[in-house]
């Protein structure tokens, strides 16, 4: 009874999300030329491309950090066996973009079918996977029961419950109770996470605490660094990564306070999303300083780094961060990146989304954490004032991460194990 309660639901619910969908795809460039994949209905060219291979890997990601997360665990996967395949399956524009670098040539990438149960079944029947991976929190219901269903070994990795969600999880156990205990492992992020999951309904034995994956998917990449440092001619740098809207506002405010103190620093705000990047730039020249913007090669005194791919290559020129989502919204973003480039890293009061990365951050005295604006701008005018002080925070944190890497190669090799 419960899934004919969600299917009805589901159908009655998604024409009133569709203009949404429509609307995302106008303003980001969207996936029109793939909405087929939604209902299961292939190219061509992609139908030829499953039906010759049967042994797909099949990995399911959508955002940045989920995506990284996926494309690390098939550099792992190819490493240990070269000869694997992968259908790699997103569900936004932004997702695409990212997978399309982590996809090699003998793979296939798809839009993931609308969670209904005829066009999953159909994707299933087509696709034919050996092993299906989902990443963190990706739970569609008959998805994973039609998996269940044709007998196909299912994993989440990198599993986690957020805050927001774990009370509702908890009240509806006969819900996912079911949905969770389809899944022939979940690889758990932290202690926390495992018991939420099994508050949830799901069974204790399947769960295994691992630690983060996003302890090994963070990479320098060095050639980023130095085209970027030519970019803004280098110096000192306060960066704002993956910021939201306030957070660049209380940048400015700081770098004001900085420049007004006699500080040679500069200040690169990425913005977590370069749709927003236009009132980035408005609220720079509000606050009296023109815009250098990466994206229209204008120059300025603030610069707006508003091109994709770039941010770990901005982390290992920055001097001080301050990583976003985490002041003026909740759950934060990555903090792991600057802190493997060995910055002194600053984040605010909110980072649900980064629980047992910030523990761990935390142990090792490796990460600076402000209750608010004027938190922020005292530690970091402190740590622009303290070289040597910001450098041993920087030491401190690289070593906290590399001490919690080699989750993603331990994973992939109990996955291979299992499924033979």
């Amino acid at each position: 009874m419960k899934w004919i309660i969600y299917n009805a639901l589901f159908g009655v619910v998604y024409p009133f999300l569709l203009p949404g969908f429509l609307l995302r795809m106008a303003r980001r460039g969207g996936y029109r030329a793939r909405m087929g994949d939604r209902f299961a209905l292939y190219q061509q060219d992609i139908l030829k491309r499953l039906k010759a291979h049967s042994g797909w890997i099949w990995i399911h990601a959508v955002s940045v950090g989920e995506v990284q997360i996926a494309g690390q665990l098939m550099r792992e996967w190819r490493a240990q066996d070269p000869e694997a395949r992968f259908c790699f399956s997103t569900t936004s524009s932004t997702g695409w973009k990212m997978a399309e670098r982590e996809v090699k040539e003998g793979d296939v990438l798809i839009y993931n079918p609308l969670d209904f149960p005829s066009w999953v079944k159909s994707a299933l029947k087509i696709v034919r996977p050996k092993a299906i991976i989902l990443t963190e929190s990706e739970l569609w219901p008959n998805f994973i029961m039609q998996a269940r269903k044709y007998g196909i070994p299912l994993y989440l990795v990198n599993a986690r419950v957020s805050d927001r969600s774990a009370p509702r999880y908890k009240k509806a156990k006969w819900f996912f109770g079911d949905v969770l205990g389809a899944f022939t492992r979940i690889f758990a992020q932290s202690e926390l996470d495992k018991k939420r999951l099994t508050d949830a309904g799901a069974p204790e034995a399947k769960v295994e605490v691992t630690g983060s994956f996003k302890f090994d998917v963070a990479r320098r990449n060095e050639a980023k660094e130095r085209e970027l440092s030519n970019w803004c001619g280098g110096g000192r740098i306060l960066l704002g990564g993956s910021t939201w809207p306030g957070e660049d506002e209380a940048l400015l405010k700081i770098y004001r306070k900085l420049k007004e103190r006699g500080d040679e620093v500069k200040l690169v705000i990425a913005p977590r999303h370069f749709e927003k990047a236009d009132q980035v730039e408005a609220n720079i020249v509000k606050a009296g300083f023109t815009c250098a913007r990466r994206s229209k090669g204008t120059q300025g005194e603030v610069w707006l780094a508003d091109t994709t791919g770039e941010l770990m290559g901005l982390y290992g020129i920055a001097s001080v961060v301050f990583v976003g989502k985490s002041l003026c919204e909740h759950g934060s973003q990555n903090m792991i990146e600057p802190c493997l480039c060995g910055k002194p890293t600053l984040v605010g009061p909110y980072t649900e989304n980064f629980r047992p990365v910030m523990s761990d951050l935390k142990e090792g005295e490796g990460i600076i954490q402000v209750e608010d604006f004027a938190g922020l701008e005292r530690e970091t005018l402190r740590l622009f004032a303290n070289r040597a002080e910001a450098e041993k925070l920087g030491v401190r944190a690289q070593a906290a991460v590399e001490r919690r890497k080699g989750v993603v190669p331990r994973v992939v090799k109990s996955i291979r194990e299992a499924i033979g």
